[in-house]
């Protein structure tokens, strides 16, 4: 085979630091690539872009940060920093690089020279082989080598997708969501969707949910989450109500004949109950009190409890027809087991009201993570579990704070030793729990424009992916950083348009065009007033 010179020289290591190095460019040997006809070549010494250091036998990779001209050169060189990012063998007689992986072994030494890099060489970088994968677009600049996300370090480790609003962050996310139901058919996942987008776009690949088929047992509720529904007083009286209704909830389902098969029973335990049973109960403590002045805290339950079953807004979760024990059954519908090749559960809490969806969100978080826990380890099924508008149910102070913010922390710091995956999608990261987003092992961000927001999502970013978030402000449309342990190499990338009827029904109104036609006036508006008050859609 005839030799090839290594590729071309276009800078020199001035100094080594760890896991970063200052370099310097030649301005002209960078120039002389810009019209080269690899895409790649021609990109070499920008923002972003990967460089090759020569070891003796091997390759150091390196991603440049920012750019400036070198006073000390007369402006004839460009001074930059580099993340140390891997190491790839160096053919003896080609000088091409092969065998990339991550982590450095063999640090460069000061006057190395730096080398770019050929689109064959990215592409070797971001290969993975033998290992299940997803395509979600290309790598950039390149025009042919997939970005691709390696499935199991995507899931096992957590994953957030982050973008503005009008950025393509639904679409992205229905595409791996997509293209994971297509990799595995069997697989389970829970989509929490609170604006009903997605419907549209898994109507032939999962099973949609929502208030008109969810038929989720009240009873299902452990103690918090029935507090946070039940306990309406102000913070000088909830504690004596809290434990007014400790008592009369454990006493309610202690009257269900399984209760007396059990070795213990708690106020937790998911044993169904009645409702009428938990309000005679109350009703029953009452009437044992000597003074009336007491009577405060079970009054105010009572008429909580027969609120929310007077209410047809409520009927998804406390009608008098879910009172069956249906645990095995509802768990078998959410997680798609078995899943008949329609492996995702699409949660549309859209029609929920406003004072329980927390609530609801919180008792499936949970019952998936105690599913996994309670299941014996040869029997246990991966799950994933992602909640759109995370910000919502995982805010800053998501452990001090509702009852959703502590599972779904809790699932974020052990979930994947039970096999529960999180997928975290927001467009205000700096209003997510610091400490959740910490836990996601992938981060896939697209523009976010707040400098809040990207301040969190640099904090957050794994390893050397900071480098690329310099980017992050002047990304396009469709277009996103990729970095942690579901890539093999930071990236930037360009994702593949959807297929129609996958994609959600988050598109922006077009309001000029809308409002070139007059609207059809009272007609439509009598039809809207009918769906208000019955409150459906």
């Amino acid at each position: 085979m005839p030799s090839r010179p290594d590729a071309p020289v276009i800078g020199w290591l001035l100094g080594i630091a760890g896991a970063s190095g200052r370099i310097v460019l030649d301005r002209e040997a960078v120039s002389a690539l810009a019209e080269h006809d690899d895409p790649v070549l021609a990109a070499a010494g920008q923002v972003a872009m990967p460089v090759k250091i020569r070891r003796d036998d091997r390759w150091i990779i390196g991603s440049i940060r920012a750019l400036s001209l070198d006073p000390a050169s007369d402006a004839a060189a460009i001074a930059t920093e580099i993340d140390l990012m891997g190491e790839g063998m160096r053919h003896a007689e080609t000088g091409e690089m092969y065998g990339f992986r991550r982590g450095v072994t063999s640090y460069p030494l000061p006057g190395a020279t730096i080398h770019a890099i050929t689109d064959a060489e990215l592409a070797g970088i971001h290969a993975n082989r033998n290992i299940a994968t997803i395509r979600i677009g290309t790598v950039h600049p390149a025009r042919s080598v997939p970005a691709t996300l390696v499935v199991d370090a995507l899931l096992g480790r957590h994953f957030a997708v982050l973008g503005s609003t009008g950025t393509g962050k639904s679409t992205a996310t229905a595409m791996i969501l997509h293209r994971i139901c297509e990799l595995a058919p069997q697989g389970h996942i829970v989509m929490i969707d609170p604006h009903g987008e997605y419907a549209s776009a898994f109507h032939d690949s999962g099973q949609i949910h929502d208030v008109g088929n969810l038929r989720m047992p009240y009873w299902l509720m452990n103690f918090e989450e029935h507090c946070e529904i039940l306990v309406t007083a102000g913070s000088d009286d909830r504690q004596g109500d809290m434990d007014v209704l400790a008592r009369c909830l454990l006493a309610a389902r202690m009257r269900n004949r399984a209760a007396q098969d059990l070795p213990r029973v708690t106020v937790d335990t998911p044993i169904p109950y009645l409702l009428s049973d938990l309000t005679s109960l109350l009703s029953q403590e009452m009437s044992k009190l000597e003074r009336a002045g007491d009577t405060a805290p079970y009054l105010r339950l009572k008429a909580k409890i027969e609120e929310v079953k007077g209410d047809p807004r409520y009927a998804f979760m406390f009608s008098g027809m879910l009172v069956a024990d249906t645990m095995a059954s509802f768990l078998s519908r959410i997680l798609r087991m078995p899943g008949g090749g329609r492996p995702i559960s699409i949660i549309d809490v859209s029609g929920v009201p406003s004072d329980v969806t927390s609530v609801v969100v919180a008792v499936l978080a949970r019952m998936i993570f105690d599913h996994a826990v309670w299941s014996r380890p040869e029997e246990r099924r991966p799950v994933l579990m992602v909640c759109e508008e995370a910000h919502r149910y995982i805010p800053a102070d998501a452990e001090r704070g509702s009852a959703v913010g502590r599972v779904l922390s809790r699932i974020a710091k052990e979930g994947r030793k039970y096999g529960v995956s999180l997928g975290l999608v927001t467009q205000r990261p700096s209003d997510l729990s610091e400490s959740v987003l910490s836990q996601c092992g992938t981060i896939i961000a697209m523009r976010l424009n707040n400098e809040r927001d990207q301040a969190m999502v640099r904090a957050a970013m794994p390893e050397g992916g900071r480098g690329l978030l310099d980017t992050i402000s002047a990304l396009r449309n469709r277009e996103a950083i990729l970095s942690g342990e579901g890539v093999a190499f930071p990236m930037r990338a360009s994702l593949d348009t959807l297929e129609d009827g996958k994609r959600p029904a988050s598109n922006d109104m077009k309001v000029t065009s809308l409002w070139a036609t007059p609207s059809r006036g009272e007609a439509v508006l009598n039809d809207t007033v009918a769906r208000w008050r019955a409150a459906g859609k």
